[in-house]
Formats: C-alpha cells, structure tokens, sequence
C-alpha cells in the first residue's frame, strides 16, 4: 500500500485504498484456484485502460486491488470498472470453486486504510458463503458505504482496527508481493 502511495501521485480530494478479496481461513490463491485466476486475469485485461491508475498484487489469501478514491462534496466516486473488476474477482471464485477449485472457505471483501507508520484502518465490506448469491449492485452499495466510512469517519474508534504486530494481529509486510500488475 505504502508502495502504491508513493509511486502514486494523488489531487486534492483523492485517497489510496485497498480493496482485498480474501479467504476467511486457508488459501485463494493461483496454485490452489487455477480456474478462478484464469477467469481473473481475463477480467483484469478487459479493465486495464490509460487512464485508470489502480495496482492488483497476488497474496496467498487472495488478490488486492489499490485504487485512488476521488472524495467530493457529495460523496465519494470509485471507478465503475474497479467496481466491476471486484465483483468479477468474487464471482470467479465461485465459478473456480463449481471447476474444481479448493478450499471453499468463506470469502469476504474488506477495504484498508493506511495511517502513520504501523497501523491500518479496515472496514469489511461484504461476506460470502460458497452459495451465496452474488449480487454487483449490493456489492458496489456495500462498497462505497465501507469507503464512505472509512474516509469519512476516520477518527471513530469503532470502526478503526490498529494491527501492530503483536500475537493474534497482523503487521504491516515490507516483503514484495508474489505478482504485481501496475495498469
């Protein structure tokens, strides 16, 4: 994310974020979800364009989008093609899991935040079960709403979690992601 920030250069009323698409427990990853990476790397392709600045890495737990937010007086914007992108990344993971993929661990969608040196603020955003509907309105609602609150509410503890490292949380990775796509 620090990575994204710097190489990123943001306006007045933008923000860096991190979308993640993750496992509640075990893997979704390309070694164990061939298929749904296939239909991934598909969908990534139909996104990439010139104007759109956004960075998709590969993580063992599943993929992470980082992308500008654009904060106005009437709200926030994403781009609609991030929208679709994530909302792709889900459903081709269900898709992956009907092929043969494994595990079929629960996955949820959690949008971060990064503040000072070691610490993150993160909103899950949606979960789903191996035969939950997958809905692309409700998952872009659901979304922005996470967005909105993490952006727009910073400052309230309820919906800040600082990770420091310590037993049972999770720290901040120097290490280089397994693949980057910059687009």
């Amino acid at each position: 994310m620090r990575r994204f920030e710097s190489q990123t250069e943001t306006r007045p009323g933008e923000a860096a974020v991190s979308i993640k698409v993750r496992v509640s427990s075990g893997c979704f990853h390309r070694e164990h979800s061939p298929h749904a990476y296939e239909l991934i790397d598909r969908s990534l392709n139909k996104v990439a364009t010139p104007d759109l600045v956004f960075a998709f890495e590969e993580h063992e737990s599943g993929p992470e989008i980082l992308a500008i937010v654009s904060l106005t007086a009437a709200g926030l914007s994403l781009a609609a093609s991030v929208i679709n992108f994530i909302t792709a990344i889900v459903k081709a993971r269900s898709e992956g899991i009907k092929r043969g993929d494994g595990p079929t661990d629960p996955l949820e969608v959690i949008v971060r935040r990064v503040h000072g040196d070691n610490q993150f603020h993160e909103e899950t955003v949606v979960r789903f079960g191996q035969s939950g509907a997958i809905d692309g309105a409700k998952i872009e609602q659901q979304l922005t709403g996470a967005l909105r609150k993490l952006l727009m509410d910073d400052s309230s503890p309820r919906t800040s979690i600082e990770r420091s490292g310590s037993r049972g949380q999770k720290k901040l990775s120097k290490k280089p992601s397994r693949r980057k796509r910059k687009i």
